[in-house]
């Protein structure tokens, strides 16, 4: 067996004993409560550190020290209107989820609008999820496939089985509670990965800490920002609204990142999770920018070909005979650290958003019924991703991280739109239309990016969003027409 697939499965089985221990511990005495909520008795620090964890996924880990050789540092423009976007959810979105006492937020589009509404949100964030988890989740299946089961000669297929099963296995009982703790442990591997890796490409190259900041620096690849040429996709005031919104529609407005957040016993404690933990991602995303700096100057030092696709640049440092085996261990256990918790967490969300939102078991069911109908759709939802994943290794050639923030401008579009007019617009809106609407901004938006470029050059990126929810809520507006606001009497 190649020394690779040796390493690879002894740190996966390492790391999944600690998974399942951390799993049993948190899932004690656990109900649906416990599952959904967390009991709401988390404290805001915990779930702060958790949280940096829960932003990185497996196309962070690969992919993002990758982009360093197209992009330079542009991301962490976007990071910063990250940190723009936590504020305002903070600001704007805890104080509602927790009035309400939501179990999950979407349940707020039901209040304001109705069934329908509420319906058409829920499934376009069931849609979101499921693509961009499985997606995330695919660039894992791949590592896993050159490092494991292809030198085993074992097909695909199985390793998607496995690696699903064994995240279903700790995340069954415990649900955001065992997120969190699982989360909190990822933060630390994943911080730890990095900075060890940085290290120890450092000490190959023969570079003290004075040498590293002067060669990161002065790379050609650490430009941040970009203010030359406003049809750019790397233009500063592009990345940095988009920013802002992405932020906001897939952290403030998804079930899977929220339902931590609402772990905390109050929105002042949640609101200083969302500060603290808005203005960290920040930094170890530097940390992972400038990772990706010193993987290309190793290879350049050495006269060593970059890799045609540029999410394998890690994994070829990090194995190269040069590099000592430990460096293999940090990339493989920081992989799988980001990558068992992102698809354990999606998993959990859509649990939840399924059974609570598109079954309404929680209102059907008592706390018996209801335990058997949640852990039968979470084996649904565990099935449905692993054939999702599968049919993305086979059909998708896109590199990972752009793949998950296009598929996220099209699908949270909608629900950001939704939000967005239902917290500052007080109309009633005819609530059968909305499905409608919500079907044909993705689409009417597909039409504008194509007209922007092919008329003026101009190269839409992830302000697609944007563009969708302002699709979206004009809609909305438009379905007022011949709505009557409801008496007081009536409302």
């Amino acid at each position: 067996m190649p020394s690779n697939a040796i390493i690879t499965i002894l740190t996966i089985a390492g790391y999944f004993l600690l998974l399942l221990g951390i799993s049993y511990f948190a899932s004690r005495k656990s109900d649906n409560s416990t599952f959904f909520t967390g009991n709401r008795k988390t404290p805001w620090p915990l779930v702060a550190f958790a949280m940096i964890g829960a932003a990185i996924s497996g196309v962070t880990f690969v992919s993002v020290p990758g982009m360093v050789v197209a992009k330079g540092y542009a991301y962490l423009q976007m990071v910063l209107g990250f940190i723009v976007g936590y504020f305002l959810i903070a600001a704007v979105l805890v104080p509602i989820f927790y009035k309400r006492n939501l179990i999950s937020i979407y349940g707020y589009l039901e209040e304001r609008f109705g069934a329908f509404t509420y319906r058409t949100g829920a499934w376009f964030f069931f849609i979101s999820k499921m693509l961009g988890a499985s997606v995330r989740f695919l660039v894992v299946c791949v590592v896993l496939q050159l490092a494991v089961f292809g030198p085993l000669h074992l097909p695909f297929e199985l390793n998607v089985i496995v690696t699903i099963a064994l995240i279903w296995l700790y995340t069954v009982q415990g649900g955001v509670k065992t997120l969190i703790w699982t989360d909190t442990l990822k933060s630390f591997c994943l911080i730890m990965s990095v900075v060890l890796c940085i290290y120890f490409i450092s000490q190959n190259l023969h570079f003290s800490f004075a040498d590293m900041y002067k060669h990161v620096t002065e790379h050609p690849t650490a430009q941040m920002f970009f203010f030359d040429d406003p049809k750019a996709e790397t233009y500063f005031w592009k990345q940095f609204i988009a920013g802002v919104f992405m932020a906001i529609a897939t952290n403030g407005l998804d079930q899977d990142m929220m339902q931590r957040n609402l772990a905390c016993k109050d929105s002042r404690e949640s609101q200083k999770n969302m500060i603290v933990s808005g203005i960290l991602q920040f930094f170890v995303v530097a940390l992972f920018l400038i990772l990706g700096t010193m993987l290309v100057i190793f290879l350049d030092t050495k006269g060593i070909a970059r890799p045609e696709k540029t999410d394998g640049i890690f994994q070829m440092v990090a194995f190269h005979d040069e590099m000592p085996l430990v460096v293999g261990i940090l990339f493989i256990l920081g992989l799988i650290a980001a990558a068992y918790s992102a698809a354990g967490s999606a998993l959990t969300s859509l649990t939840t958003s399924f059974t609570v939102d598109l079954l309404g078991a929680h209102k059907k069911h008592a706390d018996d019924k209801l335990a058997r109908v949640r852990k039968r759709v979470h084996v649904a939802m565990s099935v449905v991703m692993g054939l999702v994943i599968i049919g993305f290794y086979y059909l998708s050639n896109e590199d990972a991280i752009s793949a998950v923030y296009t598929l996220a401008s099209y699908t949270y579009g909608p629900i950001l739109g939704l939000f967005v007019f239902g917290l500052f617009f007080k109309k009633p809106v005819h609530d059968k239309l909305v499905p409608v609407v919500c079907i044909l901004a993705p689409a009417i938006s597909w039409i504008i990016q194509w007209w922007l470029n092919h008329a003026f050059g101009y190269k839409t990126s992830f302000e697609l969003l944007l563009i969708n929810a302002g699709v979206t809520a004009l809609g909305l507006m438009l379905l007022t027409i011949g709505k009557k606001q409801p008496s007081a009497k009536e409302a």
